[in-house]
């Protein structure tokens, strides 16, 4: 579709060549002589791009720069003049201007600006198609090898990566083609875990950096130095939204390290923070701690002593260190935390617990208008991204970093979008959860399931002397026989944890430190 552009400069005329030019190569160009003019064309006809002069009698460039954008704020407009001055340039930069060309100017430039203001997303997407293309079939030939634990978080976090550049254009069939390659990839990953995970949780050093270990491997030999650690544990937060959030974090903060972990099954707060703080698995839990853990039928909070459980461990550590701890369910409570950074200076180590993305998740399942705005994985990624730019938690992360600290980001578990029901038959005891079940007779298809029949072997707790456990691989969720469709239809798209994906279990930990000048 041919481009229509605004040209306003008082000495139109003599650039009658440069305008044969863009003609020449498909452009189509009307022609002001003043501000005031530019203005009014482009209050009523479809302009794609104006060039603007910026010193015109009457009204200036500046003045109709203002204007235009008031009218169409997403209109780009090149700037273009023979001042060089520091403050014009400024001030039209501060107005969001597309470009900014000293004259004189060849057709060339021109024809650049243009086509980096016209064309950008064009190349985008053929750059990013490209791109993955060649990486498709490296992708592929990984997955079907026998990979570590680390070979696996690598592949994770080039599918993250292909996954949002696409994102940012319009390959729809590109985009089709990398959600399987996904798919893939999360058959071979359950494969990998079922294969491995006894081994995983029986061998320490088995090279699989999992949640009981999490604080000791990586926190641990952060508190060696004289500034202040900070743990931010944002529950359910994927890879993929820390990515998105990521970029607001730049701003003020370098990153030192990123990393991936494996969270433990069932991927659930419960389980999975509790093992964190903790610095034990489930089952030792319960031992060393019987007052403090609660099994799935149990009344009550599951994550009520998390405090508790990290001064044990500090104990264990040999770490005679001040700390804090702050659970932030509530926006009041968001709002105490940024006043009570100055407070928090004076710890060695503070621990601040974030439930806005675990919160929203359940709220997407249960709101129609919440799904809505977090319809597929790239919305999911924009809300959660657009939350944290505006939070109370961004700006208490602002006001930690203008002093000397580290801080560490992570999370629990994350989730995965379920889309295939699986059908389970158990009693009234059997926990709720979509996408692990504990009971003592579960009836289940085993080729569908990750089943473990002896739950100590992983160090899990029992219920009941027969209780087993199954896990939900891929994106398959439970449901019961009894309105099997009305559930079915109403889980499917929603995102859940608790099972085996990659989404669920590979977890970021994320080191980073103030950039220097905060």
């Amino acid at each position: 579709m041919q481009a229509h552009l605004l040209w306003a400069d008082d000495e139109i005329d003599l650039l009658k060549p440069h305008i044969l030019f863009l003609e020449g190569k498909g452009y189509r160009v009307s022609t002001v002589n003043n501000g005031r003019d530019a203005i009014d064309t482009v209050r009523v006809t479809d302009i794609d791009l104006v060039l603007l002069d910026e010193n015109m009698p009457g009204i200036s460039g500046i003045d109709a720069l203002a204007e235009i954008k008031q009218l169409k704020p997403n209109l780009p407009v090149i700037m273009i003049t023979k001042n060089e001055e520091e403050h014009i340039m400024e001030e039209a930069i501060g107005s969001k201007i597309a470009d900014y060309l000293i004259k004189p100017v060849n057709p060339n430039q021109i024809l650049h600006s243009l086509k980096k203001n016209l064309d950008e997303q064009r190349f985008i997407n053929q750059k990013t198609t490209q791109g993955y293309q060649r990486e498709f079939m490296q992708i592929g030939m990984s997955v079907s090898e026998k990979l570590s634990f680390q070979e696996w978080t690598d592949v994770y976090k080039k599918l993250v990566y292909w996954e949002m550049q696409l994102d940012e254009t319009s390959e729809d069939g590109m985009k089709e083609v990398l959600e399987t390659q996904k798919a893939d990839a999360n058959r071979a990953f359950c494969k990998f875990v079922t294969q491995n995970y006894l081994s995983f949780i029986q061998n320490d050093n088995s090279g699989t950096l999992l949640s009981h270990n999490l604080f000791r491997k990586v926190v641990n030999p952060l508190l060696d130095a004289e500034e202040p650690v900070y743990i931010i544990l944002l529950d359910n937060l994927r890879f993929d939204q820390w990515r998105a959030i990521s970029e607001t974090l730049n701003t003020v903060l370098r990153t030192e390290s990123e990393d991936l972990y494996m969270s433990i099954l069932p991927t659930t707060t419960q389980y999975a923070r509790n093992a964190i703080f903790s610095g034990m698995l489930p089952l030792d839990i319960e031992k060393t701690f019987p007052d403090k853990w609660s099994n799935d039928e149990d009344e009550g909070g599951k994550n009520l002593y998390e405090k508790e459980f990290l001064d044990e461990q500090l104990k264990r550590l040999r770490r005679d260190i001040k700390f804090s701890y702050h659970k932030i369910t509530k926006l009041d409570h968001a709002k105490a935390l940024v006043d009570n950074v100055n407070n928090m200076r004076n710890n060695q180590l503070n621990v601040i617990v974030y439930n806005f993305v675990d919160a929203f998740s359940h709220a997407r399942t249960d709101v129609n208008i919440v799904r809505e705005l977090a319809d597929d994985e790239a919305a999911y990624r924009n809300v959660t991204a657009t939350w944290f730019k505006h939070s109370p938690l961004w700006e208490a992360i602002q006001r930690i970093a203008e002093k000397p600290c580290k801080i560490v980001i992570t999370t629990d578990h994350g989730s995965v979008r379920v889309k295939t029901p699986i059908k389970v038959v158990g009693d009234k005891n059997v926990n709720t959860n979509l996408r692990y079940k504990q009971g003592k007779s579960l009836t289940y298809n085993p080729k569908e399931v990750y089943e473990v029949k002896r739950p100590h072997e992983i160090k899990l707790p029992l219920q009941h002397l027969s209780s087993s456990f199954i896990f939900a691989k891929e994106n398959d969720f439970f449901a019961y026989p009894n309105n099997y469709n009305y559930y079915a239809k109403y889980y499917k798209h929603t995102f859940q944890h608790g099972g085996i994906s990659m989404e669920e279990m590979l977890c970021p930990i994320i080191v980073l430190s103030p950039k220097r000048g905060n």
